[in-house]
């Protein structure tokens, strides 16, 4: 691509090669995507309101999902809202300049998630194994540093790749065989050999994926073994609270390590297991976290009379 023949050497655009070039998978991805982002809109959104509103919700484990929630918003709007009009338009082409800031923000938000993730086991742990000195150790303030860090942590992990990537010299192929722009897609086009580099990434989000999964596996287990040791009744009521946020940290870490580890990519079910992070798991979240919990319905019906009081009275 030459811009105005000034230079011959610069990409200033990339293909998005999707997901299917037939026109019933279009249609269906395309309604398919709508109705989940919807779903994670509202779903998370509601969240957020309800333990903003809800005096009974401030406390440590809601203080984190809905920091949870708003990073699932982020997280699904840095790609589905390009898919759902590149389906809807047919028009696959993302500037240079909104790849590398898609590229961005996909790893802060990813970054932030995982320490999150982090936050929440130990919120748990804490909860669980600790429960007189629990209001002591989550403290607000330990709430907040806990959020600032994952934040800290999110921009060091998305910054240390980006100015490697940022860089690097595009001048001919420019087809990023993905729906949306990642490192190690964009990083083949590349005109240079990026070996070291794909090292360099694959170390950085790989490790860090491989990392925290293992470490939250572990500390979920740990609890387990924990309430089992001091009584059996309490263990399933532990393994039901629990099996939630596993089953949220395995979809949300495999397409990662899938991606990032796996050094012989499978592109087909590749991008079809990055529609589970940001497609499925943003809204499984709302699903698991709030549907599940008895404090959390509640507090959904007592907003919810409120609602309709005010309306009334009104």
């Amino acid at each position: 691509e030459s811009m105005d023949g000034v230079n011959d050497s610069v990409v200033s655009e990339f293909v998005l090669i999707g997901l299917s070039n037939s026109w019933k998978m279009h249609l269906f991805l395309f309604w398919f995507f709508f109705v989940f982002y919807m779903g994670i809109i509202l779903g998370n959104l509601f969240i957020v309101f309800t333990v903003i509103i809800d005096s009974h919700l401030h406390s440590p484990m809601y203080f984190l999902l809905a920091n949870l929630s708003l990073l699932d918003l982020g997280l699904s709007s840095t790609t589905v809202p390009k898919m759902i009009s590149d389906l809807f338009t047919n028009c696959n082409i993302i500037s240079f300049p909104k790849c590398m800031t898609q590229i961005f923000f996909v790893h802060v938000m990813g970054g932030v998630e995982m320490v999150l993730l982090i936050a929440m086991a130990f919120d748990r742990y804490t909860a669980i194994c600790k429960p007189l000195h629990y209001l002591t150790i989550m403290s607000s303030k330990m709430c907040v540093s806990f959020v600032v860090v994952a934040w800290i942590v999110g921009i060091i992990h998305a910054v240390s790749q980006f100015v490697f990537v940022i860089n690097l010299p595009f001048c001919g192929p420019n087809k990023v065989d993905s729906f949306y722009c990642d490192f190690p897609r964009v990083m083949k086009l590349a005109c240079v050999d990026t070996y070291k580099l794909e090292f360099v990434i694959i170390a950085n989000s790989g490790f860090i994926s491989m990392a925290t999964f293992i470490s939250l596996i572990i500390s979920y287990i740990f609890i387990l073994v924990t309430v089992w040791k001091r009584s059996s009744e309490d263990l399933s009521k532990a393994f039901v609270t629990l099996s939630a946020h596993i089953t949220v940290v395995i979809l949300f870490f495999m397409p990662c390590m899938f991606l990032y580890v796996w050094p012989f990519p499978t592109t087909s079910l590749e991008k079809y297991s990055f529609i589970v992070d940001f497609a499925i798991t943003p809204i499984l979240n709302p699903a698991i976290y709030t549907l599940r919990n008895k404090d959390m319905r509640i507090a959904m019906r007592r907003l919810g009379k409120q609602i309709v009081g005010s309306s009334r009275i009104s």
